[in-house]
C-alpha cells in the first residue's frame, strides 16, 4: 500500500543537539499508526516537523508519493494534515460551534451564518458518533476530557483532514473517557482517515493501532504491522532501541507473513 505520508531520512538539529537522526516513517491511508518512544526519543520533534512547525535540516517528506515542503502549519493544513496537541488548543469560554469554526467562521451578507455553522458542527459530531454532548452550544469548559478530545478531532474532520495526529489523547483520562477516545480513533479509521497516535500507554496502543513505530534517541528503531510486536518487544525497543536475536527473528517472520498476505 502506498503511504499517505512518508518520511525519508529526516534530520532535525537544534544547535549541537540532533533531535532526529535520519528518520524513516510510513503512514498508510485509513490506518492507525501508533508512535511510541521514551521521553527524549524525538516524538514531539517528529510530529511538529510533520505539522510544519519545524523545518527538517535534511531528508525528504512525501505526501501521496510526492515530495512536499512543510514550511508552516498552513502548508500542512492545506494538504489535509491536522494535529490535535495534548492541550487541545480549545477556548473554554466559547461553545462547541465557536471552537470548531474559530478563525474560519462562515459569513453570509456580512453576518455570521450561525445556522449553517450549527448544522455542520452537528453533522460532524454525529458522523463521529459523539452522542454524549448535551448541546453544541455548550461551553467547552464544561465538557469532560473525552468530550473535549472529540471536539478537537471534530474540528479537524470538519476541514477535511486526511491525516489526524493525536498527541497523548488519553493522558489523564478515566476508563470510560479513554474508551470514548479509542472508539473515536476507530471511527476515524472507519471513515478512511489516517491517524497517527503518540502515546505512552501500550494498552491503548495495542487496543486501537494497526501499525507500530518505535523511536529511540532520534532514530526509528522499528516499524511495521502491530501483529509483528507484543508488549514485551515494544518495551524492549522503547528502552534499548533493539530486540534480542530470538525476538528479532520472530518479528521478521511476522512481517514476512503480513507482507505475503497483501499479495
Amino acid at each position: 500500500m502506498e503511504s499517505l505520508l512518508g518520511l525519508r531520512g529526516v534530520v532535525k538539529n537544534f544547535g549541537a543537539v540532533q533531535a532526529l537522526g535520519g528518520v524513516d516513517l510510513d503512514i498508510p491511508p485509513g490506518q492507525v499508526t501508533a508512535l511510541v518512544g521514551d521521553n527524549g526519543a524525538g516524538k514531539s520533534t517528529l510530529i511538529k516537523t510533520i505539522a510544519g512547525i519545524h523545518h527538517p535540516d535534511g531528508g525528504e517528506v512525501l505526501w501521496e508519493g510526492k515530495p512536499v515542503h512543510l514550511k508552516t502549519p498552513k502548508d500542512a493544513s492545506a494538504l489535509g494534515i491536522a494535529t490535535v496537541y495534548q492541550d487541545l488548543a480549545l477556548c473554554d469560554n466559547l461553545d462547541i460551534v465557536d471552537n470548531m469554526f474559530l478563525g474560519r467562521e462562515l459569513v453570509q451578507h456580512r453576518l455570521l451564518d450561525d445556522a449553517h455553522m450549527e448544522l455542520r458542527a452537528h453533522r460532524t459530531l454525529a458522523d463521529l458518533s459523539v452522542v454524549t454532548v448535551k448541546s453544541i452550544r455548550q461551553p467547552v469548559g464544561t465538557l469532560s476530557g473525552g468530550q473535549r478530545q472529540a471536539v478537537a478531532v471534530a474540528r479537524a474532520v470538519l476541514w477535511d483532514a486526511k491525516l489526524v495526529i493525536m498527541d497523548e489523547p488519553t493522558a489523564a483520562l478515566g476508563v470510560s473517557q479513554t474508551a470514548m477516545v479509542l472508539d473515536l480513533i476507530g471511527t476515524l479509521r472507519d471513515r478512511g482517515i489516517a491517524v497517527l497516535v503518540i502515546s505512552h500507554n501500550l494498552n491503548d496502543v495495542f487496543a486501537v493501532a494497526d501499525r507500530l513505530a518505535v523511536l529511540h534517541l532520534g532514530t526509528m528503531a522499528a516499524q511495521g504491522p502491530l501483529s509483528s510486536f507484543d508488549t514485551q518487544s515494544a518495551v524492549e525497543l522503547i528502552t534499548t532501541g533493539a530486540l534480542s536475536k530470538a525476538k528479532a527473528a520472530t518479528a521478521i517472520r511476522g512481517s514476512a507473513v503480513e507482507g505475503g498476505s497483501d499479495g
